[in-house]
């Protein structure tokens, strides 16, 4: 009788470390290897790319014979590759939709036959619990197999990714594990049991154990999104918030004890009047509470922004919040939708636009280039940056439509025609002969149209000069500059479609 128990006791053992082993192989079969060769762009020289850097990261098959992975592993690739687990074959792909703001890619395949053998990896329908234990898989540095470590959850929050310099404010939920997360494993998935939690994008550094997971929370409504082949963004609340912990403006509010929320310190600009008021506390978000630091409880263990429930509880793009207004409570289906790049915005992927006018380089201030010539003082006028809009304006929405900073994104090319004149790298284009200049299309088209002899051009800033060039002979000598300092074209695609153009009637 001993024995038979004990053989059954074996049995079961034995099947149910069977059992882990396959499903175990079935997660390593969804886990492949993301090799990238990227050029980035120049800010600084517009007209080419820098030279090719190659990485590799991790990614995951997931449902519609897709892999999921980080932007930052594929973001400015020419050429993109994947590889199974235990294969020596790489397979050509390509970046179908990519996602800046919130570090997500997905790539397509040309072959998907590949996916016959490769299951997709389903996400896990709620978020983890504190102490969970979780395991990551991916390509870390160190080795060309796969790795699997192991951690616990730690902690959930809500924060910005990080991967946004256009300041458009998109935060996520992340998922803190301690689980070793190194360079290589962007994009692998994190497990909880059978299913993905998320994807592994960072790990904080000069800490030890922090690392970083996109929980299915954000990835599910990001697939959605780009369902229709584009990315559309979050949508958030750009209202400015103040929280409701002083005790006198509790007073100046008449609000009693048990009322708890967020107050609208300055709402933004609503035509219609049907938006949120000053001195508004909106107390719930949907049927959640608000509390006074502005926070909303997530499961048991977990307080969160509120911002987190605008993006995931609104639907058609309004979002239903419960105010209190003049000591009354308010029903409100507010408006609401992606955030819009700011004036000086981020490249978010592509290239920048330039026009080479005889020896100077102009092209739209980015957070790009703005953000790398400010670390670096040693190029251009700095104090004339300093006191331009590059500065002032950094955080400004445009004025109108079509707003844009021009600059000079370049030290001038070596010709005659600069000689006498101070480099005028990174100023801001303010006038052209007297008028002033709204973009680099505005730009283009000016000078295309251009009739006066001369052309002044004046800039923004203390110190600065005026340019005084004559236009004939600047049109005489722009195509030998272009030749003797290798750029292939006077502009970019959308530039020079404008100085192709008939002039305006």
């Amino acid at each position: 009788m001993r024995r038979t128990v004990m053989t059954a006791i074996l049995i079961a053992s034995a099947g149910g470390l069977a059992e882990a082993q396959n499903e175990a192989a079935g997660l390593e079969n969804s886990v492949v290897k993301v090799f990238s060769s990227m050029r980035y762009p120049d800010p600084y020289k517009p007209w080419t790319k820098q030279a090719p850097t190659e990485a590799t990261g991790s990614g995951v098959v997931i449902s519609g014979n897709r892999i999921l992975t980080n932007a930052h592993v594929v973001m400015y690739a020419s050429e993109v590759q994947i590889r199974a687990n235990q294969s020596g074959n790489k397979l050509t792909a390509r970046v179908e939709t990519l996602a800046r703001d919130m570090d997500l890619a997905i790539l397509k395949l040309e072959d998907s036959a590949f996916f016959a053998d490769h299951p997709p990896l389903g996400c896990g329908s709620t978020l983890p619990e504190i102490k969970d234990a979780v395991m990551a898989f991916g390509y870390p540095v160190g080795g060309d197999s796969l790795s699997v470590t192991k951690g616990i959850v730690s902690r959930i929050d809500f924060a910005p990714y990080g991967y946004d310099p256009g300041g458009t404010g998109t935060a996520g939920l992340r998922i803190q594990v301690d689980a070793a997360i190194n360079p290589g494993n962007s994009g692998g998935p994190a497990v909880v049991g059978d299913k993905m939690i998320g994807l592994a994008f960072s790990s904080l550094g000069g800490a030890q154990n922090i690392s970083y997971i996109i929980p299915c929370a954000e990835i599910e409504p990001y697939l959605a999104d780009v369902a229709d082949g584009r990315y559309d963004g979050k949508p958030v609340l750009t209202d400015r918030l103040q929280t409701l912990e002083n005790a006198a403006l509790r007073t100046f509010l008449r609000l009693p004890k048990e009322t708890q929320g967020i107050v609208v310190d300055e709402p933004k600009d609503d035509p219609a009047g049907a938006g949120l008021r000053k001195w508004d506390v909106i107390t719930k978000i949907g049927t959640s509470n608000v509390d006074d630091q502005g926070m909303v409880r997530l499961g048991s263990n977990s307080r969160v922004g509120f911002q987190y429930l605008v993006q995931s509880t609104a639907k058609g793009g309004k979002v239903p919040l419960t105010v209190v207004r003049d000591s009354k409570t308010v029903q409100l289906d507010l408006a609401v939708k992606a955030a819009e790049p700011g004036l000086i915005p981020s490249l978010d992927g592509e290239y920048p636009s330039y026009f080479v006018y005889g020896p100077l380089v102009f092209s739209n201030a980015s957070m790009e280039y703005v953000s790398g010539f400010l670390r670096n003082n040693g190029m251009g006028n700095m104090l004339g940056v300093m006191t331009s809009s590059l500065v002032k304006r950094m955080l400004d929405k445009p004025a109108f439509p079509g707003e844009s900073l021009v600059v000079v994104a370049a030290p001038f090319f070596p010709h005659r025609l600069s000689q006498g004149y101070s480099n005028p790298m990174g100023l801001v284009l303010r006038k052209l002969n007297g008028t002033p200049v709204t973009s680099l299309v505005h730009l283009v088209e000016m000078l295309r149209d251009q009739t006066a002899e001369f052309v002044t051009l004046e800039f923004e800033g203390v110190f600065t000069e005026t340019l005084v060039f004559s236009h004939k002979e600047v049109l005489s000598a722009t195509e030998a500059i272009l030749t003797d300092n290798g750029v292939r074209s006077q502009g970019s695609a959308d530039t020079l479609a404008i100085w192709n153009a008939k002039p305006a009637p």
